[in-house]
């Protein structure tokens, strides 16, 4: 494996930046210790190269090396932590994935090292994504298979080493878990097949996903979305959640909360068929809805034609004579509706029904997040909501976001991380999207904006990072926490030459 080393100039983004922002996100004391730290907590070029020094070293087997090597990165975590403690950003995150590859020797340690030099306090480090789970082959019980795997790996374990060597360096390490996304290949296994999201075009989340690619510019083919409501995802998705748990997470997030995204026409559902209710279990829920036949057989008649007729009505009137109106939960029956002419009534009907069947679909992804999160919170582990501000919206006409990512709706306990991901180019977007999120948020502080782009520059049609979060101090001083998406954007080559290698 070809091996990177630190290039310290890029790392020294701290100098730049005292120029750009001063002391407008640091309130310090004065005091020489205080003054000391930069802008954005990093360490000094000089610090950075002792330490890569002495990580090389001790990877020859000199004892020397090894024992100033931990004494630097002790250092390091106590200076993070100083300074953390005084910066407006209370915490600082990146996302990160991990490779097979970061098993090997000193590999970790110098990807958790660019980390922290850069001054990041937490990582939130992908633990279950695309059928895969970060846990080691000997013990993994889920019905996922692991990221390693291979003759004489069964028992490595990268999860419990990047908790323990990320503590080590002072960083906070949350489990970053994919939730409804669950991956092509758990889908298509034995036993599984009925797990699946499917809509009312007879295509499964897998299908709706090829059918995207051309307009996808992040078209991912391992992805596949799973039916909420299904009781088989929901015990095994649960089962490995309990064994994430077990390692005692700093913090536990579940991202993919929602349906597959639409594209062009498709990103709105306003129609029925739309909706990922078809599956068996997502639809047996549903019928399960209704308070009386007449309810049932017009719940069954409008899944299956996308609408009700005169005539439908007509002869759910003539097959249950001695029911009044049809009623299902939450249904509000308008005064001396049986007595209205048939049109009228049809119309009602559908109106009805369009609103508990786009809700049904909504309460999957709320009750599957509240179902997910409560094991955690009983472990007394911190659990957080990724997601995209925009995936809640309504949209002129009576539709919504095809996502129908109701977060506003997810428990009021958990962390909000939302995704302002906004690429008008300005900061402007990015900011409307995290306001959108406070006002729907009764605590400021529980709101974790996830800033997307590199420092210094542009990118993919975003400000650089320190733009962005120059301007979100200045308008959101209540938010003392941020994290940036993604470790692979901030160290390319480092990351490509993780990615290829091979551990065997």
């Amino acid at each position: 494996m070809r091996r990177v080393g630190i290039n310290l100039k890029k790392w020294a983004i701290g100098p730049l930046l005292g120029t750009v922002i001063g002391a407008s996100l640091i309130s310090f004391p004065q005091s020489a210790s205080a003054q000391s730290y930069s802008a954005y907590c990093q360490q000094s070029l000089s610090e950075m190269a002792d330490k890569e020094k002495a990580r090389k070293a001790a990877l020859t087997g000199d004892i020397d090396a090894q024992k100033r090597y931990t004494e630097i990165v002790a250092r390091h975590a106590a200076t993070l932590k100083g300074c953390r403690q005084q910066n407006a950003f209370k915490s600082e995150g990146i996302w990160l994935r991990l490779y097979p590859c970061d098993s090997r020797p000193g590999v970790l340690d110098e990807v958790l090292d660019r980390i922290v030099n850069r001054g990041y306090s937490e990582i939130f480090v992908e633990t279950f994504f695309n059928s895969q789970v970060l846990l080691p082959k000997s013990q993994n019980q889920t019905a996922w298979r692991s990221v390693i795997e291979g003759s004489g790996l069964d028992d490595v374990d990268l999860l419990r080493e990047v908790i323990n060597k990320g503590r080590a360096r002072g960083l906070k390490v949350t489990s970053w878990l994919f939730a409804l996304n669950v991956g092509k290949e758990y889908v298509q296994r034995s036993g599984k097949t009925g797990t699946i999201a499917r809509n009312g075009r007879d295509q499964t989340s897998i299908d709706a996903n090829l059918a995207s690619k051309d307009q996808n510019d992040t078209f991912n083919p391992d992805e596949a979305f799973g039916d909420p409501y299904h009781p088989t995802l929901r015990q095994d998705f649960l089962k490995m959640v309990s064994q994430v748990m077990s390692y005692r997470p700093d913090s536990i997030v579940f991202d993919y909360i929602r349906y597959t995204k639409g594209r062009g026409p498709d990103s709105v559902a306003n129609d029925v068929k739309d909706l990922w209710v078809y599956g068996d279990a997502s639809r047996w829920v549903l019928l399960q809805r209704a308070l009386n036949n007449r309810g049932r057989e017009l719940i069954t008649r409008y899944l299956k034609a996308g609408k009700i007729s005169t005539n439908d009505v007509s002869e759910v009137d003539r097959l249950y004579p001695q029911e009044g109106e049809a009623q299902w939960h939450g249904r509000q029956i308008v005064p001396g509706e049986n007595q209205f002419e048939l049109e009228r009534r049809t119309r009602i009907l559908n109106g009805e029904l369009w609103r508990l069947v786009a809700g049904h679909a909504m309460q999957g992804v709320v009750d599957y997040m509240t179902l997910v999160s409560e094991p955690v919170q009983r472990a007394a582990i911190p659990v957080g909501a990724v997601f995209f501000p925009e995936g809640n919206k309504v949209v002129e006409g009576g539709g919504y976001d095809s996502r129908l990512q109701m977060w506003d709706r997810f428990p009021e306990t958990i962390e909000r991380h939302p995704m302002v991901y906004g690429t008008c180019g300005r900061t402007d977007c990015i900011m409307d999207q995290i306001q959108r999120v406070l006002n729907a948020s009764s605590t400021p502080s529980m709101v974790k904006p996830v800033l997307a782009g590199v420092w210094q520059s542009p990118y993919k049609n975003r400000p650089a990072l320190d733009v962005q979060m120059t301007e979100m101090r200045k308008r959101f001083p209540s938010v003392n926490s941020v994290s940036h998406f993604v470790y692979a954007w901030q160290e390319q080559e480092s990351d490509n030459d993780r990615k290829a290698c091979r551990i065997r």
